[in-house]
């Protein structure tokens, strides 16, 4: 029993030493464009922005796409996006920067979508 523990720990020692003794060392570069980092700030203060959004619609699948293609040629200035949010699909309006330029844009869409309202979406 003794003799088969000291062979056991034996040829541990002896694989321990022989991979030790053949590590390779080695030196990484990185070759990057400098653009990334500026991309990399940029995406860092996009996340820290508060946007507003505004909801015109909630409900099925071929209704949103249906308002979704309306406000397009009604409204084309401000980006729109089809969301789907279970069980529904919204469709949101624009990325404003601050509560006065989403409050203007508002009063304009309310002329033809009545439920419209704003809201700061959640940061992903």
């Amino acid at each position: 029993m003794k003799n088969s523990i000291l062979k056991s720990l034996l040829v541990s020692a002896i694989f321990a030493l022989g991979f030790v003794g053949y590590a390779q060392q080695g030196e990484v570069e990185v070759i990057q464009d400098p653009n990334i980092e500026k991309l990399l700030e940029y995406k860092k203060d996009l996340r820290t922005v508060n946007v507003y959004k505004i909801q015109i619609f909630q409900g099925s699948r071929a209704e949103a796409e249906r308002v979704h293609s309306k406000f397009k040629s009604l409204y084309g200035q401000w980006p729109t996006s089809m969301e789907f949010n279970t069980p529904n699909y919204k469709i949101w309006v624009g990325n404003f920067r601050d509560r006065l330029e989403a409050d203007r844009a508002l009063a304009r869409i309310k002329r033809s979508y009545m439920n419209a309202f704003i809201f700061q979406p959640k940061k992903g």
